[in-house]
């Protein structure tokens, strides 16, 4: 692709690569979250 091609489809698709970006950023520390959850459920559940 040619510099023109690529700047071309970032116009095209910037905002929503953007947001995707955004909303990605933003549910990492909850997916963490999630997972030390999960992970303590387990312990849990294996000591039962």
């Amino acid at each position: 692709m040619e510099l023109n091609e690529i700047l071309q489809s970032a116009s095209n698709y910037g905002f929503p690569m953007l947001i995707s970006c955004y909303l990605l950023v933003r549910m990492e520390g909850r997916m963490n979250d999630l997972t030390q959850a999960l992970n303590k459920l387990c312990v849990a559940l294996e000591a039962k």
